[in-house]
């Protein structure tokens, strides 16, 4: 079947931003265009055959066959991905059981795993880090303690342990941590920590580093215990802390190891610990990094001179604050701020509040309004976007706020610096947005003209299925013209992405999509208005009908034949002719629909059009003839002259340029099926002429996927066959005798093919 290709819609070549004002952007073209390891490659390729790969024991998990044996640093690797994709359960968390795998830094985030599950696959194991954040209620921290205290080994060697957002059991008491004595690092970010378990983690004899951030904590003096060894202390958003600001400070004083201090706050709460901390000259005497984002009360003067008076401060963050902004954020050599003042203060915000969705909407918001009118590619502050959209994926400030920055620093030509894997997860992020908030309109804005970016719509991969389906429902809310007519232009363009299957599974949204389209190009019809918007329609028409005989069957149910018509009758210049044309091309393919065509009205029209100067609206229009007049069945009961229809499209193709002739409108076929029924009409020699010019055109063009698509369906016999039939016309043979030289030309110098 036929259909319209967008001329303007080609590859477009990266353009990577300057290496010397944007060392960062430059290092992650480099990284996202590099192509994935062979190791990430082969463990993605396990991955994805894991049953195949495995046997079954009796408890119905899997097995590694005996005689595999993974080294240490690819099992972590190869855990990690499991994790990452979502692919670790009961079921494949046992292959790590035994001694096939060395786990020793072990990431299980959000993993749907039992306890059972995870002492006999991960307990055995030599550990000293173990990531375990988020992961499913069916593995509560007690059982994850202790299932760890369950192996000497670890209890004397694991050195961090991660267990934010994790969960435990209403009925437990004391989480007893003291039996890992080896611990240096712990995290229990919005755990049901209390006081009480702070008390006994403090007596940890190695400890250097606690987040407990967003815990139950109500007291901080037992961290008096560990003021000599700890170094890092992050207590974000401690809500339940009952103690007095001198109180805090006065604990915070004694811990004269602390390298970092975290005491952001959520911005509403109003804190002034923080204000009261800086005007202390006694305190924090070696730290290096404090984050005070949130709180009130922060002027430029009393951070510059904390800093001042603490040289070896490398970082400070000051995020929804109100200080950042003085020179002297910008001029100290080595000081990382994450801020709202300037586009580093914001990158440097959103790496370093990746996972707290408070801040991360803030700093989304800072980089959307000083995005607005960018015109310079920031591939690393995209690929910053992308990572809070996947870390935050319920969080519709979040999503929205990032939809609107991505859409920002894609528009135009700027993605054209885009590296095409970046641009595929912010698409995928885009629409999986979507999926979770799918009854906002903004999100779905924003997402909509993403997508009418052409090196999106043309380079990057992403579900196209999805993609159709979402921007045809949009087409159908009727909103305010613009946002319509992208809906459109965006249909027109992934109707041709689609295969056939994915169309027939698209019935309901095509049905309605073509209805509300033949409503556009009724009511422009009507007002005798010839714009883009009625050009953009006629060519999602043309290509949602192609090969797509249900759809082309909603067309003539629906009027469509009747108002194409009046298109014809309304408007004469070629470019909408051409689109009309292709549509009815692909309605005549249709046997079952072709008498529907053989109207007195209809073949008035394309028989006066098969005269047009326009080769392409020529072409179309003789197309139509010779589908339509191969069959005579429908041709009996009417009072119309079908040999002279015939004899009129004869004199027309010998009128015609060479087959290799340029036309304006790009035509092209997914498969030259529907030729070969005229093809092996001898009787027509007219009809059997124009699809072997059509044949000959598109192949001349293209001869890399039409050469291709003669050997895949099977057509190269049917061009030998006319070749050698007695009875065939002789500028039919002559005709694919050239499609026949082409194709040898075309693969002389990679294979040899039997023609005949």
């Amino acid at each position: 079947m036929v259909h319209f290709l967008h001329s303007d819609l080609c590859p477009r070549t990266i353009v990577p931003p300057d290496a010397q004002e944007d060392a960062l952007g430059c290092c992650v073209v480099q990284e996202e265009a590099s192509p994935y390891s062979l190791v990430n490659i082969c463990l993605n390729v396990l991955i994805t055959n894991l049953e195949k790969l495995c046997s079954e024991r009796s408890d119905g998990t899997l097995c590694f066959p005996k005689h595999w044996s993974f080294p240490q640093e690819l099992a972590d690797q190869f855990l990690g991905m499991m994790t990452w994709q979502g692919k670790l359960t009961d079921r494949t968390a046992s292959i790590f059981r035994g001694n096939q795998m060395n786990l020793k830094l072990a990431s299980i985030q959000k993993a749907k795993i039992s306890t059972t599950a995870f002492i006999k696959a991960f307990c055995h194991h030599k550990l000293i880090e173990l990531d375990a954040t988020a992961v499913d209620t069916d593995l509560p921290i007690p059982d994850i303690i202790h299932g760890l205290c369950s192996n000497s080994w670890i209890q004397q060697n694991l050195q961090c342990l991660l267990l934010d957002s994790t969960s435990i059991r209403q009925d437990s008491k004391l989480l007893f941590f003291g039996q890992l004595t080896g611990l240096r690092v712990l995290s229990v970010v919005n755990v049901c920590f209390h006081s009480e378990d702070l008390a006994n983690v403090s007596q940890l004899p190695k400890l250097e580093s606690l987040d407990i951030s967003n815990t139950l904590v109500t007291d901080i003096s037992s961290l008096l215990i560990c003021k000599d060894r700890l170094k890092s202390l992050t207590m974000h958003y401690l809500k339940c802390l009952t103690m007095t600001k001198p109180q805090i400070l006065a604990v915070i004083r004694e811990l004269k190891c602390l390298l970092h201090l975290d005491i952001s706050e959520h911005r509403q709460l109003e804190s002034d610990l923080a204000f009261h901390l800086l005007q202390q000259k006694d305190i924090l005497p070696n730290v290096v990094s404090l984050d005070i984002s949130g709180a009130s009360f922060i002027t430029d003067g009393a951070v510059e001179l904390f800093i001042r008076q603490r040289p070896a401060m490398r970082f400070v963050g000051l995020l929804a604050t109100d200080a950042g902004y003085s020179d002297f954020f910008t001029t100290k050599q080595g000081l990382r701020v994450a801020g709202g003042a300037s586009m580093s203060q914001i990158s440097e915000a959103l790496s370093q509040y990746r996972n707290r969705s408070c801040f991360m909407k803030e700093a989304l918001y800072r980089l959307f309004t000083e995005t607005f009118s960018v015109q310079v590619t920031m591939p690393a502050i995209l690929k910053l976007v992308a990572v809070g959209m996947r870390n935050h994926p319920l969080d519709l400030p979040v999503q929205f706020t990032a939809s609107a920055c991505a859409l920002n620093l894609t528009r135009q030509s700027l993605a054209r610096g885009m590296p095409v894997r970046l641009l595929s997860e912010v698409i995928c992020l885009l629409f999986k947005a979507l999926k979770n908030f799918p009854h906002y309109q903004q999100l779905q804005k924003n997402c909509l003209l993403s997508l009418t970016n052409s090196r999106i719509l043309v380079d990057v991969p992403f579900d196209r299925f999805d993609a159709a389906k979402f921007v045809m429902r949009w087409l159908c809310k009727r909103e305010n013209p613009k946002m319509q007519t992208m809906a459109v232009s965006i249909t027109s363009i992934l109707a041709l992405q689609l295969s056939p299957e994915q169309t027939a599974q698209l019935k309901e949204e095509l049905f309605m999509a073509v209805k509300e389209l033949l409503g556009i190009v009724k009511q422009k019809t009507t007002e005798n208005l010839d714009d883009v918007t009625l050009l953009f329609t006629l060519k999602a028409l043309w290509n949602l009908t192609d090969e797509s005989p249900a759809v082309c069957k909603h067309f003539v149910e629906n009027q469509g034949l009747t108002i194409f018509i009046q298109v014809l009758e309304t408007f004469s210049g070629s470019a909408i002719q051409s689109k009309v044309l292709g549509l009815l091309n692909n309605v005549a393919e249709v046997r079952e629909l072709s008498s529907k065509l053989v109207t007195k009205d209809v073949v008035k029209h394309i028989c006066v059009l098969l005269h047009s100067e326009t080769i392409e609206v020529s072409y179309l229009a003789a197309g139509i003839i010779a589908h339509l007049t191969s069959d005579k069945q429908p041709w009996m009961s009417c009072d119309l002259q079908r040999s002279a229809v015939l004899q009129d499209l004869y004199a027309t193709i010998q009128n015609w340029p060479s087959s290799s002739c340029k036309m304006t409108a790009l035509v092209t076929y997914r498969s030259f099926k529907a030729f070969f029924p005229l093809l092996v009409n001898f009787s027509q020699p007219e009809v059997q002429l124009w699809a072997l010019w059509a044949m000959y055109h598109v192949c001349s063009k293209n001869p890399s996927k039409y050469c291709k698509m003669l050997v895949e369906e099977e057509g190269l016999q049917l061009l030998c066959d006319i070749q050698e039939h007695n009875e065939a016309d002789p500028q039919a043979q002559q005709f694919a005798a050239s499609i026949l030289d082409d194709f040898r030309m075309h693969f002389m110098n990679y294979q040899r093919l039997p023609l005949c």
